[in-house]
């Protein structure tokens, strides 16, 4: 694997989570090294990783603007939020839950960067 993957996994990836709530977010954000400066906003995707990875080919992703890749399927996943004020720690974060597809930046067939900035059109 490479270091951009696994920086990729460290920063969106949690298999199992105990909890979607703001403390899940507060917890997750510190222990994954996001908390100096407290990083704004921070997706975090749930499930299996081989999942995420068959996004990169076309088992479960489709080319999508800029070189990106859209997921075919849904995956759960919890998104923290900054809640303001300082960046300085302790952060506190509002966590929002949703079953969404994701974009993705592959390369050599992993993940290397998740596009938080996408928001999928409403049915």
């Amino acid at each position: 694997q490479n270091d951009a993957y696994r920086g990729f996994l460290r920063k969106h990836y949690d298999p199992s989570p105990t909890g979607h709530d703001d403390r899940y977010c507060n917890t997750m954000m510190e222990r994954r090294n996001m908390t100096r400066p407290c990083k704004d906003t921070n997706t975090f995707i749930h499930g299996n990783s081989d999942d995420i990875r068959a996004v990169c080919d076309d088992r479960n992703g489709e080319p999508y603007r800029n070189g990106l890749r859209r997921s075919r399927s849904p995956f759960q996943v919890t998104t923290c939020r900054h809640r303001g004020g300082s960046p300085r720690p302790p952060c506190r974060y509002r966590a929002f839950r949703a079953n969404r597809v994701i974009v993705i930046r592959c390369r050599d067939g992993f993940p290397i960067h998740l596009e938080e900035n996408f928001i999928p059109p409403r049915p």
